[in-house]
């Protein structure tokens, strides 16, 4: 008979144990040895031990052994285990944080459109809510700066069943971006907003692998500035794809542009008011 041995580890070297959590389909994990981030697609059991197959957002799969404190989830690690037979799926979420629909279509655009300043603001758009607003049937364009937004405004000619939503960079009290957001704004314009210089700092820095944004002297061009300060090459198409690459979910952005975004759908799908059952 095998006698007890006590564990004689002293406290302080012993690992602190990490929640358990089921590798259930589409959850969100990273590897914590290659960072590789990924979607569980199953697992399996193998003469080695479990493992659990990852997708990544451009679909390539990874197989990784399910061993303990072995992955990263929303930056805590954990260790994964095979889901019970009885466990209910988890409902696959877009990376907005929305239900997904499975096999739902893009509906027919509607009148109503969202404007954003740039194509750097309308990919980041894309990347975290481009599902829901396809469903929603809303298309975003970009405007190449705000100085010409009364006229794209009169172009337009919003109404109840055409509203236009814009969103503004730097939208600030006092800013020429607010005195022309309240040229425009009505009934059927919203113009929202968000108080970075550019959409670049509304990633954050975390998600991106950096401290902080930094502070660019005035005169700089922005963009050229951040890459400077932060050692990169000063090919600012470059550096937007590096920090869009980092932007997996909502949960990379920033809470000021997540609300305005949302603000801005909700406005644009909106039924129009007045209109009497009767």
């Amino acid at each position: 008979m095998r006698s007890y041995q006590p564990d004689l580890t002293p406290p302080w070297k012993r690992s602190a144990p990490v929640p358990e959590v089921p590798a259930e389909p589409d959850l969100v994990v990273e590897e914590v040895s290659t960072g590789f981030c990924g979607a569980v697609i199953r697992c399996e059991r193998t003469a080695q031990g479990p493992t659990v197959t990852l997708e990544d957002r451009f679909g390539k799969h990874r197989v990784f052994p399910m061993e303990p404190r072995g992955f990263l989830l929303e930056g805590e690690v954990v260790t994964l285990v095979r889901p019970s037979a009885a466990a209910p799926a988890r409902p696959a979420r877009t990376a907005s944080g929305s239900i997904a629909v499975p096999g739902a279509r893009a509906r027919v655009a509607r009148a109503g459109r969202i404007y954003v300043e740039g194509r750097h603001d309308a990919e980041l758009v894309e990347r975290v809510w481009g599902d829901d607003l396809r469903i929603e049937g809303v298309v975003v364009e970009y405007l190449e700066g705000v100085d010409d937004l009364p006229a794209v405004v009169r172009e337009f000619s919003p109404g109840p069943d055409a509203k236009l939503g814009v969103l503004v960079d730097h939208l600030v009290p006092g800013s020429k971006e607010s005195r022309i957001a309240e040229q425009v704004s009505g009934a059927d314009v919203l113009v929202v907003g968000h108080p970075y210089i550019d959409v670049w700092e509304a990633v954050k820095p975390s998600s991106v692998g950096i401290p902080a944004w930094p502070v660019v002297p005035r005169g700089q061009d922005w963009k050229t500035g951040v890459c400077r300060a932060l050692g990169w090459p000063e090919n600012t198409g470059a550096a937007w794809q590096r920090i869009l690459s980092a932007v997996r979910s909502y949960r990379d952005l920033e809470p000021s542009l997540l609300g305005s975004v949302e603000h801005l759908i909700d406005f644009v799908t909106a039924p129009p008011t007045g209109l009497s059952g009767d």
